[in-house]
């Protein structure tokens, strides 16, 4: 499965704010199941439609739907390949495996309905760009697969305090490949916020207000970029449970590991009635550990996933993502 795309999309609640100009607006077209992306046409959702072959605006009541393809950058537009499956009346399933698609992150989509009629997405729905041929703008808009999940309990919280009279907030970072449209933030009483569910790593990102680009003022973990100013720096982790089932007569266990330059006294396991336990929230990736029980280094005898590490010695590997 391609790690670019494990995230999981949900449907947001519109809601209209009475201080606010913004709008929570809701994800549409598809959604990530484990390891596919199913694609669904709902006919409801859709006010207004394409002709392609005279480029006449139509209603949906205005004909019968045949037949309905996912046509996009991934299957070159394709109106042959991808037929939906109908469910009802209304609405139209596609399941593919991630596998079928790329690495660029760069996919649009249309639903075509009947070899020729686009079906055109509306303003209120959140994932949408202009649709552009041959640098020309047409018909309204395609759909966009987001690179990562926005939610409202994310586990990365982002905030710009101030900046009450800008029009325009977008958070733009490595965790969505520095996009410049998609991921607009929400206008709050005291600056703009967006919370986005991350899996654990560490993240580069800035702030464009109203076109400009800036750092987060609040955050004191950046590095330089290549325009000679700074990124912020988000370090995402994940609670990770380490348990050593074994020498429960044991006095001592410490748990040590990259995570904590090996100190071997730092990370004390608590005993239980089962065995020892340390909880820990660890950054994404691969961290090399041991038990030391008395003493004694020991590898974990439940994880069969070991490597060497420089110094020739075998250790025990988590893997965090």
């Amino acid at each position: 499965m391609k790690t670019k795309i494990l995230h999981i999309i949900l449907l947001f609640f519109v809601m209209n704010t009475l201080n606010t100009s913004s709008q929570e607006k809701p994800i549409k077209g598809y959604k990530i199941d484990g390891d596919y992306i199913i694609f669904t046409f709902n006919k409801k959702d859709y006010l207004e439609a394409t002709n392609e072959r005279n480029n006449q605006k139509l209603d949906f009541d205005d004909f019968d739907i045949e037949k309905v393809v996912v046509a996009g950058s991934f299957n070159l537009w394709s109106r042959d390949n991808w037929e939906m499956v109908k469910v009802n009346n209304n609405i139209y399933q596609l399941k593919k495996r991630i596998d079928d698609f790329n690495d660029d992150f760069n996919w649009e989509f249309k639903f075509v309905i009947n070899n020729s009629i686009w079906a055109e997405p509306s303003k209120e729905m959140a994932n949408i760009v202009p649709a552009i041929k041959d640098g020309y703008r047409i018909n309204k808009y395609n759909f966009k697969i987001l690179p990562v999940n926005i939610k409202k309990d994310g586990n990365a919280k982002f905030f710009l305090k101030g900046y009450t009279n800008a029009k325009e907030v977008i958070l733009s970072g490595s965790f969505n490949y520095w996009n410049e449209h998609l991921y607009k933030m929400k206008k709050t009483k005291n600056g703009w916020k967006l919370n986005l569910q991350l899996k654990p790593n560490d993240y580069q990102y800035r702030f464009i207000v109203d076109g400009n680009w800036i750092e987060d003022p609040d955050n004191s973990n950046r590095i330089p970029n290549e325009f000679g100013e700074y990124n912020s720096v988000i370090d995402i982790r994940k609670k990770i449970t380490f348990f050593l089932s074994d020498f429960k007569n044991a006095k001592k266990v410490i748990l040590a590991g990259t995570f904590n330059n090996w100190s071997e006294d730092q990370l004390k396991m608590k005993k239980t009635e089962n065995g020892w336990i340390y909880k820990i929230t660890l950054s994404g990736g691969k961290h090399h550990y041991k038990f030391i029980v008395d003493g004694h280094w020991k590898l974990d005898p439940n994880n069969p996933i070991k490597e060497y590490d420089g110094n020739g010695n075998i250790n025990s590997v988590k893997m965090v993502k």
